[in-house]
């Protein structure tokens, strides 16, 4: 497939799943996410079933090759939190709750910042025991999406990395000996998720360019080399039966950046370029393509997929743009190994359906344009088939 189309992940969801009046609240996670909830308790389990095919259905009637289950069983919680706190809360070894700890400079770390709010959201468990496999349910959950739909559905999960770096520890003598069992624990998860047919597991977040290149590591002597060292051991021979995809941004708390200006990945890319993947993704929209020579210069066994639509613009992208976009990346990136994304998921506040779904629209409409000029083959998109508009349009 050349060209190819995705979502990073996560899809807003349906007004008559969540009550957003509830997003602000300070009660601790379990609670929050029961009063998050509109349905009842015995219909949830429906209702998210239902919310995954919604989310599904709209990235086919955009035209996306490859889609998502959208985070559809996520609660919704303060900044989209529970893509870390979903699987924290579920293995063996972690319990209890402590309040995080906003570090200066980090986006903001000062009452009236709103990156400050979504740490003070923050109640995340402690390491108490020896870490072991929990509850996670990845292989059921992909089970559920992919029966839903004949396109490859691709399951993201946070990296056990950035879990092992929120959370206090109780029981190891250091910190990485947690980080180590964590990754051992998920990647018995993952390898169960690839060997049942998962055909794209994609690993969200390395902690290489945020942490490792960014702020110089955690402030506890983990460097960038070890995060390169645990990534890899969590995804180790995951290649053999499936795609394993490396998503990278620069933050989606709340649907902000987690730096004032732009950052470039320069000092990150020979790391990340370490990585046992197929793909890795970039933020490449919200930065105009600035990275885009340097990607395709550093990234050299891989294929390589930039966002060309923002996931914290409420602007919906012209078909134009992201068409230039593309055309800018090819310049320095063979068609072949490039994909077509965007910066990252959109998110559990700010962004409406709507606007989203216009958003994967112009990625399709953007893409099709460089497929046509291209002589390649371009992809249904119900949503712009004319013979389908109820407006005339008018010459």
């Amino acid at each position: 497939m050349l060209l190819p189309t995705t979502l990073v992940g996560s899809y807003p969801q349906p007004e008559w799943l969540i009550d957003r009046s509830r997003l602000a609240s300070r009660l601790p996670p379990r609670i929050r996410a029961k009063e998050l909830w509109r349905v009842a308790p015995d219909l949830l389990e429906q209702a998210q079933d239902d919310a995954t095919l919604l989310a599904i259905r709209d990235q086919e009637r955009a035209g996306l090759d490859i889609v998502t289950d959208g985070d559809a069983r996520f609660d919704h919680d303060v900044g989209g939190m529970s893509w870390l706190q979903y699987p924290a809360r579920r293995f063996k070894g972690l319990e209890g709750g402590d309040y995080y700890r906003a570090r200066k400079g980090y986006g903001g770390a000062t009452k009236g910042d709103i990156i400050f709010e979504v740490m003070e959201s923050r109640v995340m468990p402690r390491c108490v025991d020896a870490i072991a496999r929990g509850p996670l349910h990845y292989t059921a959950t992909w089970k559920l999406a992919q029966g839903l739909t004949t396109r490859p559905v691709k399951f993201g999960t946070i990296t056990p990395e950035l879990i092992g770096t929120s959370i206090g520890n109780d029981h190891y003598a250091n910190q990485e000996d947690l980080l180590a069992d964590i990754s051992d624990a998920m990647r018995e998860e993952l390898r169960e998720l690839a060997g049942a047919g998962c055909p794209v597991i994609q690993m969200e977040e390395p902690n290489i360019h945020l942490i490792g290149i960014q702020r110089g590591g955690t402030g506890t002597g983990l460097g960038v080399d070890f995060f390169v060292k645990i990534f890899n051991n969590t995804v180790r021979g995951l290649r053999d039966t499936t795609e394993v995809w490396c998503h990278t941004c620069w933050g989606n708390p709340a649907q902000q950046r987690l730096f004032a200006t732009n950052q470039s990945y320069k000092d990150a890319l020979p790391h990340l370029n370490q990585l046992d993947v197929d793909v890795i993704t970039f933020e490449c929209c919200t930065s105009d393509g600035m990275d885009l020579e340097l990607i395709g210069r550093e990234i050299t066994d891989k294929k390589i997929a930039i966002g060309v639509v923002n996931h914290r613009d409420l602007q919906v992208e012209r078909p134009e743009q992201v068409a230039d976009l593309i055309r800018r990346a090819l310049k320095h990136i063979p068609a072949e190994r490039l994909i077509l994304s965007s910066d990252c998921g959109f998110g559990r506040e700010g962004m409406s359906r709507r606007i989203a779904f216009f958003k994967m629209v112009s990625i399709v409409r953007g893409t099709n344009i460089v497929r046509r000029e291209l002589g390649l083959p371009e992809a249904p998109c119900l949503a712009a088939d004319g013979r389908y508009a109820i407006a005339d349009v008018i010459e």
